[in-house]
Formats: structure tokens, C-alpha cells, sequence
């Protein structure tokens, strides 16, 4: 298996757990996380190696990637498992799946590419690449199917994992938060590249929320490893007084919050789970965002508003992502009541939606690969 960043980790981690439902004594190895190692996972290299912000940093390490997909894929096929799994990050796992089916071995990718959204070219890829797709979302198996790409929905084990009911008194106990505390949740991603590009922006903006509103808390849960690069930024903006750190713990900041700020990615669906308005902000190296925005082809970027096919929340990107915009976003939720209670039940029917018992149904899918 290999799974790259904290979503990747995360995504694997829950699958992980009906794997050994199923296959008590499976051993499983490769490329993985510390929610993976906590399953019984040998990680041969750490997620974070694979954590790439942008085709410009991308192209910084990618001798060192290659290098790195040419010795697991030489290592697999010496050890012949019974099947290769890649969690997501398509442009590692894709190239190595497609080696390792031409070999012979049985190739599972769990997380479509987000070929509806741009880079569509890529499903050819994944049909010379991938034996099965394990989808995430319910549009997409006919999608590659019209491509010849067998795949299932199994839904989303996020939607699983975080219970239909907000915990909302139970999160702000654990944080140490008054049930009349207002609480802006600050996720500014999980990668190196996203704390370069995008935490400057919200840490300043969780300055303006205090400036304008006192008695805000802002809370800012920390990825493993970031803390250094967290603290850096908000020492450069002087914004020690106006920011919890929380090292870990983004559900339960989610789910204690009011509204949220949130980098574009796996967050935005978590927040939408945990049914917290947000406006979505993210930034990358200009060269980066030059290609991508040439390559999109729907006007959406986060997955709430993918889902509901609407703007439903804002999105602030690039130049648009500026700390009064982020913060005046955030402050009209908090004042519109009617608006923050809309959104909720609109992230209510996403949340049934995507609520499928994942671990089984993927389970049950690599089950009849393996057989097959």
C-alpha cells in the first residue's frame, strides 16, 4: 500500500480496519502514516515523502520521487504481494500501478482522480493502470466505466467515521471551551507547501476576527510535524494572542467550532461532515496555479460545493485570498443564523449521501479482485 499526506493516511487507516476484519493476520506495508502504523502497517518510507504542494514544488523532488517509485516498485516485485493498494496521490501511484500491473500483480486504487474536475486525459492513465478504482463519490463509477475502467462506489469512510450528530459539547470540553464560546476553526492544510502559501493568509486573518470580535477563540489544530513551521508564521505576524495552537485534534476543533476557514481539499469535506459553515481559501506557486486554472472544467474547487454542484460556501483563491476577505467571509456566517442553519441541513444530506460502511464495502470489493 502506499499513501501519501495526512488525508492519504487517514483514508488507508479506515480501510485498513476492515481489511483485518476480514483477513485477521493480513500484513500490509509500503509507504504509509502513523493512523497506519497504529493498524499493524510497516511503513517501509513515511506519507510524508509524497507531500507535494503544486507542480512547482513537485518539480523540485521529482528525481528523488522517481527514485523512491522505482525502489518500492522493485522491492514489490520481488516480494510478489497478493495485491498493490495506492491511496490516493495519483501522479506517484499511478506510474508505479501501472508497472506493477504490466507484471502481473492485481492493482487497486482507492480515491478516483478527479478527472471531472480537470486533467481528464488522466483516466486513460488510470485504465493502463488500475485493475479496479474504489470511488469516493457516487458520480464517478460511470464515469470511468465509459472508459473502461471497472470501479465501485463505496462511498465515503469519512462519513463513516464522524457520526451524523455533531459532538459539539463533548469537542469543546475536550478543548478546554465554554458552551457560550464563539470558535473559528483555522485548518490551513497539512503539507509544508500549503503552510508556505496559504497559513500567512488565515493567520492573519484570525487577526482581524479578534480585532473586530474579542471574544472570538480561534483555534488552529496542527498537523504532525508542521509545529515548527506553524509557530514561524504566526511569530512573523505577531499573532501569538490571537490563535490557539491545537497540535492534532482537527475533528474535534471542528466539531466544537462555529464556522470555519478551510485550505481547499479533504478538510473541506470533513467540515462539511461535521456540518460547520467555511469559506474555503487556497494559494499555491504562481506557476502552479497558471497550469491548473487552464486545466479546470467546473467552476468549483472545494468538495462541498463539487457535490452540491452550487457555490454553497465561498471560495477565495489565489489573489482572492486575502485576510479581509477570509475574515469578513467568516463574520457573515457568524451573524446570519438563518444562513449557518441552511448550510447544516444542506451538509446533511451530503453526509447520507456519502455514508456507506466504506471499510466493508471497499473490503468486499478487494475480495472479489483477489478472487476473481
Amino acid at each position: 500500500m502506499v499513501a501519501g499526506e495526512a488525508s492519504g493516511d487517514l483514508l488507508a487507516g479506515l480501510l485498513m480496519g476492515g481489511l483485518r476484519s476480514r483477513w485477521p493476520g493480513l500484513q500490509m506495508a509500503g509507504i504509509g502514516g502513523p493512523k497506519m502504523a497504529a493498524q499493524g502497517f510497516e511503513a517501509w518510507w513515511p506519507s510524508e515523502r509524497l507531500a507535494v504542494h503544486g507542480y512547482a514544488e513537485a518539480l523540485r523532488v521529482y528525481r528523488q520521487l522517481v527514485a523512491l517509485r522505482r525502489e518500492l516498485g522493485d522491492r514489490l516485485l520481488a516480494d510478489r504481494p497478493a495485491a498493490f493498494v495506492g491511496i490516493d496521490a495519483p501522479d506517484f501511484n499511478l506510474g508505479l500501478e501501472a508497472r506493477l500491473k504490466a507484471a502481473g500483480m492485481k492493482t487497486i486504487h482507492f480515491v478516483c482522480p478527479s478527472i471531472w474536475a480537470w486533467r481528464g486525459g488522466r483516466v486513460h492513465k488510470l485504465a493502463a493502470s488500475a485493475d479496479h478504482v474504489l470511488c469516493l463519490f457516487p458520480f464517478e463509477p460511470a464515469l470511468l466505466e465509459k472508459a473502461g475502467v471497472p470501479a465501485s462506489y463505496v462511498g465515503h469512510p469519512l462519513a463513516d467515521a464522524i457520526p451524523l450528530e455533531v459532538p459539539r459539547s463533548a469537542a469543546r470540553s475536550a478543548l478546554g471551551l465554554g458552551a457560550g464560546d464563539v470558535v473559528v476553526a483555522v485548518l490551513p492544510g497539512s503539507r509544508r507547501g500549503e503552510v508556505r502559501h496559504i497559513a500567512p493568509a488565515f493567520v492573519r486573518a484570525a487577526q482581524r476576527l479578534r480585532a473586530a470580535r474579542p471574544e472570538l477563540r480561534c483555534l488552529l489544530p496542527i498537523a504532525p510535524g508542521l509545529r515548527t513551521m506553524i509557530e514561524a508564521v504566526v511569530a512573523d505576524a505577531g499573532a501569538q494572542e490571537a490563535l490557539q495552537l491545537v497540535d492534532g485534534h482537527s475533528h474535534e476543533v471542528l466539531a466544537a467550532s462555529d464556522a470555519a476557514m478551510v485550505a481547499s481539499g479533504t478538510a473541506t469535506l470533513e467540515a462539511a461532515l461535521f456540518k460547520r459553515p467555511m469559506v474555503i481559501g487556497y494559494r499555491m506557486a504562481w506557476l502552479s496555479w497558471q497550469l491548473m486554472r487552464r486545466m479546470r472544467y467546473q467552476p468549483w474547487v472545494g468538495l462541498p460545493n463539487v457535490l452540491a454542484g452550487d457555490f454553497i460556501v465561498p471560495e477565495l483563491l489565489q489573489d482572492e485570498m486575502t485576510p479581509e476577505a477570509l475574515a469578513s467571509a467568516v463574520l457573515r456566517w457568524l451573524d446570519d443564523r438563518v444562513a449557518s442553519e441552511g448550510i447544516a441541513r444542506r451538509f446533511d444530506d451530503i453526509h447520507l449521501s456519502l455514508r456507506r460502511d466504506t471499510a466493508r464495502a471497499a473490503t468486499d470489493a478487494i475480495a472479489q479482485i483477489l478472487e476473481a
